[in-house]
C-alpha cells in the first residue's frame, strides 16, 4: 500500500486524500481512476479497505447519469452469479473481458490519433486544403466550360498586378 495514495473516509461520509492533504468528492476518486493514478481508501474508524465500495458508489452515479452500462437483464444475470458454484469463474471472466476491452480501447485511439496526425486540427487543417483544391479546379472547370480561359478568369476576380497584360506604364 506504500505505493498507492491512501484516501480516508470519515465517519461523517467525507473522504480525505492524504496525498494532497484535503477532502475529495466521488467524482475526484473518479479521476484518479480516470487517470489511472493507483489508490486504496480506508475507513477511519475500523482501518478496513473499502475500495470497492467507493468505485461500486460511483459505477451507480454514473449508471444514473446518462446511458448505463448495465442493463436489467445483465443485472439481473450478474445478480444470479453470487453464491453460484460460479461466481469466481465469473468474477475471472469479468475481470479479463474489462482488461481485454481496454486494451482494444487503448489500440484503437492510437489508431485514431495516428490516422488524424496527432491532432483534430491537423486533419481540419488538411481537409479544408482539399476542399479549397476542390472548389478552385471546379471554379477553373465552369469558366472553361463558360468559355473564358483561365487566364480572364483571373481578370475577372483579381485587381491588375501589371503582370497579366494591362493598360501599366
Amino acid at each position: 500500500m506504500a505505493d498507492k495514495r491512501i484516501i480516508k473516509k470519515y465517519p461523517n461520509r467525507r473522504l480525505y486524500d492524504t496525498a494532497e492533504s484535503k477532502y475529495i468528492t466521488l467524482e475526484d476518486v473518479r479521476r484518479l481512476v480516470l487517470e489511472d493514478i493507483p489508490f486504496c481508501v480506508i475507513d477511519k474508524k475500523t482501518g478496513e479497505d473499502i475500495t470497492r465500495n467507493i468505485l461500486l458508489q460511483i459505477i451507480i452515479e454514473q449508471e444514473d447519469f446518462g446511458e448505463p452500462i448495465f442493463t436489467t437483464d445483465a443485472l439481473h444475470k450478474l445478480i444470479g452469479f453470487y453464491g453460484n458454484s460460479v461466481q469466481n469463474l465469473a468474477s475471472d471472466f469479468f475481470e479479463r473481458s474489462m482488461g481485454l476491452l481496454a486494451e482494444q480501447q487503448n489500440l484503437m485511439q492510437g489508431q485514431i490519433d495516428k490516422a488524424v496526425g496527432g491532432t483534430p486540427m491537423t486533419s481540419f487543417a488538411e481537409l479544408a486544403q482539399r476542399n479549397m483544391a476542390m472548389w478552385r479546379k471546379m471554379q477553373e472547370d465552369f469558366l472553361r466550360a463558360a468559355g473564358m480561359a483561365s487566364g480572364q478568369a483571373g481578370k475577372a476576380g483579381k485587381p491588375n498586378d501589371g503582370t497579366s497584360g494591362g493598360t501599366g506604364g
